[in-house]
């Protein structure tokens, strides 16, 4: 299978010749070419029944690497869904104005952080209000910045459940069950609060269209919340490109498939290598930013108060005489895996022997 990594080891020493790269993206793409290679080291195994021996190496556990992080993303959805609350679910989606992505691109951390802390405080303000909610809101925020055809697109998801926690601790349902607040009104306070962020950077630009246009946040409705992490776990630990998605390179062209926004059709992208490659890194995200965050009760202080509602919320056992529907298993995979069976005889268990130590000054 064609992997993002091919592309990097074929294209990417003339990639980095002819383009200007920070240290974050040269160090992204050095990881996923050397991934599983002898550079990040690995460990000899050997078949109990055939004696047929497999050297096995390390992930380079980089964030944007396609191949990593699949206990990660696991553990991940597996917490979150502790923290879920009984009831209906919303999810938003708030999205940056094109005429202030190159300043995206120019000063990611802060402006990245922007987007994230001004979307959630919109929301916080208008739930408050007592003819929608009144009270804050549980917020999972997590950051994207593609498109399924991998251009610059920085929108922040959030995932709220229709109801908050009051001062006194009573737990509030929204107000209305077609929606959870009104988007027009939520739009106007996400700008102003993102138009006094700026302003107190220095980076206002007062003439700029956008503080005349609506801006785009979308509300729909999400169920009880599952398929949203679903969704929104196989990109945490990851871009927006999966190794699955690749489908050919030959004479310098690489081909992948993305579904349409819009029409949900399934469609066919042919890019240069270098164009994929930038399309690719202009979505490495800075040292150390936090993409994923959570807020109000779902914040890591609040774990106690958390487990004492959703206990409070808790839909009382069914008797042993009601039917109840059977249990659906979980996108992803909970189960422990089992030792690796022999990939030669297909009868024996792959057994460690030794490690092997990383080959960091040869080639891999």
């Amino acid at each position: 299978m064609l992997e993002v990594a091919d592309i990097f080891r074929l294209h990417g020493e003339s990639f980095r010749a002819t383009h200007a790269l920070c240290p974050g993206q040269r160090r992204v793409m050095a990881d996923i070419e050397h991934c599983r290679t002898a550079y990040f080291g690995g460990h000899l195994e050997r078949c109990d029944h055939c004696g047929h021996e497999h050297y096995s190496y390390h992930s380079c556990r980089n964030r944007h690497c396609p191949k990593c992080h699949g206990d990660q993303t696991q553990a991940w959805w597996d917490k979150q869904q502790d923290r879920l609350l009984p009831g209906a679910y919303y999810l938003l989606t708030f999205t940056l104005p094109s005429s202030l992505r190159r300043l995206a691109r120019s000063h990611p951390r802060p402006i990245y952080g922007l987007l994230m802390t001004q979307a959630v405080a919109a929301l916080q303000k208008l739930v408050q209000d007592p003819q929608w909610v009144g009270a804050p809101v549980p917020v999972l925020a997590v950051l994207h910045t593609w498109t399924r055809a991998l251009l610059f697109h920085p929108h922040v998801h959030l995932l709220v459940p229709a109801g908050g926690l009051s001062a006194d601790g009573t737990w509030l349902t929204a107000r209305h069950s077609a929606f959870l607040v009104p988007g027009y009104a939520l739009s106007t306070i996400f700008r102003a609060k993102f138009r006094a962020g700026l302003k107190r950077l220095g980076w206002l630009d007062p003439h700029d269209p956008c503080w005349k246009q609506n801006w785009h946040v979308h509300c729909r409705h999400a169920g009880s919340g599952q398929k949203v992490l679903d969704y929104l776990a196989r990109y945490v630990f990851r871009v927006a490109l999966v190794n699955s998605r690749l489908e050919s390179l030959h004479q310098g062209q690489v081909t992948f498939r993305y579904r349409d926004n819009r029409t949900q059709a399934l469609r066919h992208l042919t890019l240069p290598a270098h164009e994929f490659i930038d399309r690719f890194l202009q979505h490495v995200l800075p040292k150390g930013f936090v993409k994923v965050r959570t807020y109000g009760l779902w914040s890591a202080t609040q774990r106690h108060r958390l487990a004492q509602l959703q206990a409070q919320l808790a839909a009382p056992a069914p008797s042993p005489q009601t039917p109840t529907e059977p249990q659906t298993a979980p996108t992803l995979s909970a189960s422990i895996p089992e030792p690796t069976r022999c990939p030669k005889c297909k009868l024996g268990h792959m057994i460690f022997i030794q490690p092997i130590l990383p080959h960091r000054n040869r080639p891999p």
